[in-house]
């Protein structure tokens, strides 16, 4: 008895598996297996698609006489709706199915690859999922999945979605065949990103984009497989954090006192808000009276301009306790910015913002950055940071005066204790030395009986 094995090659001789077509019922085959331990499966469905299974072998028999490749091409070929493949005069290989009343139909370098297709459309077709086009590239599906998740991120997010596959992942990997698409290309795709002078973490983040919209096609039954998510992405670099000491944090206080942005640097150093929160701060929000803001909003740029959008994630919107310090400051800012507004008149833009230019509109963060906070930095004599590590400084100074990490967590807005625990792994040693201390104290006495 000869058996074979349906392959990239097509069809190829093998003892290790046998199989045998014990005849057919209906429009479908009977396909038992007996493996080299003698346990044996039954397979009762469509010839095609046992055919196009990766390892599936068939023997050529029928009826005690051995039948050709071409006589095994051949019965794949029959049962009406069961989809047909055949080589075609130009040596290509045709695969052809009918699917809901219209003949789908892609052509393919080898008998392994047209029937994949087949198999995943008959799959589709049998468990009512969209069937994509036979010649869907990884293009023509990011396009559409970045399409459909315009409306789904923030607008920020999506633009660097779309830079990141118009620069990186489109030229790499966008006339590939999605159903082709390998582990292997995607890890040439940051490897050359890498090459070219880009960030690990533009590298990580491509492949993340990536990741999103394969995750869509599997779903949707176009391919058989994430490869995304079989790529290890480049280690994530570790960003130097610097925060200021507490002489550092008074001399910029110090600097900043008449400013009429001061109640802003105080904030953010004391209780870490981010600056688009900051930026967005509304006077509704804050009472003074308690002591208590309400973070509710973050400015962001969107497609018709500055906008006030929903915080980075859900912990994000919390109830904030200001220090005796951040409330003086607040009370001040109100102050100043109730004599603007009579010096603006009719030119004020009444938006509630708590911090705004000279007639109300809202601060943008570039002009923040350029126009006051590094020339704030240079008057107080301090080394050049970023306006992040104010918020970094704020968790700092909190866990080093022992405040429970799940309370910091809380005031930063962070989804998870554990975010903050890893982000600021670096106070973790002062903290362990305060918990030897407080258990020395604890068993001082039994330390000193004889």
């Amino acid at each position: 008895m000869h058996y074979l094995l349906v392959g990239e090659g097509g069809l190829t001789s093998t003892p290790r598996v046998r199989q045998a077509v014990s005849g057919r019922q209906g429009r479908s085959w009977t396909v038992q297996i007996v493996n080299p331990y003698q346990h044996e499966r039954a397979f009762l469905g469509p010839l095609p698609r046992i055919l196009t299974t990766a390892v599936s072998t068939l023997p050529c028999r029928h009826s005690g006489i051995g039948q050709s490749a071409k006589d095994v091409e051949d019965m794949s070929k029959r049962g009406n709706g069961e989809g047909s493949v055949y080589k075609r005069k130009d040596g290509r290989w045709e695969a052809a199915v009918t699917v809901r009343g219209h003949r789908k139909r892609v052509c393919a370098r080898t008998r392994h690859e047209a029937y994949q297709w087949l198999t995943a459309t008959m799959r589709a077709k049998e468990e009512g999922l969209p069937i994509g086009p036979a010649r869907a590239t990884v293009a023509t599906h990011l396009q559409s999945w970045l399409a459909g998740a315009r409306s789904l991120l923030r607008h920020r997010t999506w633009v660097r979605y779309e830079q990141l596959a118009r620069l990186h992942v489109l030229p790499a990997l966008g006339a590939i065949p999605l159903g082709r698409l390998e582990p292997s290309d995607v890890k040439v795709m940051q490897h050359r990103m890498l090459e070219a002078g880009a960030s690990p973490s533009s590298a990580r983040q491509a492949r993340a984009v990536l990741h999103g919209a394969l995750t869509e096609a599997l779903r949707w039954g176009l391919v058989a497989r994430n490869v995304a998510g079989l790529v290890r992405p480049p280690q994530k670099p570790a960003h130097e954090m610097r925060t200021l000491t507490q002489p550092e944090v008074e001399a910029l206080f110090a600097a900043a006192a008449g400013d009429r942005l001061e109640a802003l640097w105080v904030l953010a150093a004391t209780v870490g808000m981010r600056q688009g929160e900051l930026l967005g701060l509304r006077w509704r929000y804050v009472d003074l009276d308690r002591g208590v803001l309400s973070v509710c909003g973050s400015l962001t740029r969107g497609p018709e301009g500055l906008m006030i959008t929903d915080p980075k994630t859900a912990r994000s919107k919390r109830r904030v306790a200001l220090p005796a310090i951040a409330v003086e400051a607040l009370r001040r800012q109100r102050a100043t910015q109730a004599g603007e507004r009579l010096r603006a008149g009719a030119a004020w833009t009444d938006r509630d913002l708590v911090f705004a230019n000279e007639v109300g509109r809202p601060l943008t963060a570039d002009k923040l950055l350029r126009a006051r906070f590094r020339p704030l930095l240079r008057i107080a004599a301090l080394p050049p940071i970023r306006f992040h590590d104010l918020r970094h400084t704020a968790a700092t100074r909190l866990l080093e005066q022992g405040v429970h990490p799940k309370v910091v967590s809380e005031m930063l807005g962070h989804a998870s204790v554990a975010i903050t625990l890893d982000i600021y792994s670096h106070v973790s040693p002062d903290m362990q030395r305060q918990a030897v201390s407080a258990l020395d104290a604890l068993f001082l006495r039994q330390l000193s009986l004889p």
